[in-house]
């Protein structure tokens, strides 16, 4: 592990909005805030919103900068990136964010069900061969209901075409309500200021002329969920090396033009 990854893990452990629990450490101890988040972190009831794979927690960040009136937890395995995100929120003193170190797999372990009222998908590996492993798949779905309150919100927000047609055609399927859905978030003019948060990853797909999709629908306590049984094109191209971002002013800027 390189050393700025070593500062960055160690400067985190400073952090009281960081939570980190991986696998190991969940079965030595579990987490003692499942069903206190409200009372024991936050100090408020207000809504509780999570960001699931944040990376680097531009979406938990911008979206708890708007909307003062609910809490926000950033959730992924990556500590390094989490970071920037997790550093921006402690020295703006914000007191809505946190970040979860974690699995995905594992997120019924930190929230009691009904906890958690709102969900953020953004930009997830879209998972073309492994339908298990699909954050919007069924077998997530039935992990997240485990923690949403019923009729709870979950956005997805991805530039694979593959990923958003698999999802759109899961949640026609099962009769979930939509409230949004979009195959070209910028074009159609729906982007508003929540939207329009753009991430990381989000500027290299604009800065290659891909268009963004957006699908928001709300998922019940009760409906058995079916995979769908189609054809899906996989998508036909690759994201660029992390080392080949970061050094492309196209992609390392705060907005791509």
């Amino acid at each position: 592990m390189g050393k700025n990854k070593l500062k960055k893990f160690r400067e985190m452990d400073t952090f009281d909005n960081v939570f980190q629990y991986p696998y190991s450490v969940l079965q030595r101890q579990g987490f003692p805030l499942k069903g206190k988040w409200h009372s024991d972190f936050f100090g408020n009831d207000n809504p509780i919103v999570l960001e699931l794979g944040c990376g680097k927690g531009e979406y938990t960040v911008g979206l708890a900068n708007r909307f003062r009136e609910k809490n926000f937890i950033g959730v992924d395995i990556k500590g390094a990136r989490m970071w920037t995100g997790a550093k921006q929120a402690v020295a703006e003193g914000m007191e809505n964010v946190a970040f979860l170190r974690t699995n995905i797999e594992l997120i019924a372990s930190f929230f009691n069900p009904g906890e958690v009222s709102e969900i953020w998908i953004t930009f997830p590996d879209p998972q073309m061969k492994k339908v298990n492993k699909r954050l919007t798949s069924v077998r997530f779905l039935n992990i997240y209901r485990q923690i949403l309150i019923n009729g709870g919100i979950i956005n997805l927000k991805t530039d694979s075409p593959f990923l958003y047609t698999y999802t759109r055609e899961l949640v026609r399927l099962n009769g979930l309500p939509v409230e949004v859905d979009t195959g070209d978030l910028y074009g159609s003019g729906m982007a508003d200021d929540i939207l329009e948060i753009r991430t990381f990853y989000e500027r290299q797909w604009l800065a290659r002329g891909l268009t963004i999709k957006y699908l928001r629908w709300r998922l019940d306590a009760e409906t058995e969920l079916k995979e769908p049984d189609i054809d899906i094109e996989f998508d036909t191209y690759r994201s660029f090396s992390r080392g080949y971002l970061e050094t492309d002013p196209r992609f390392s800027g705060k907005e791509v033009e």
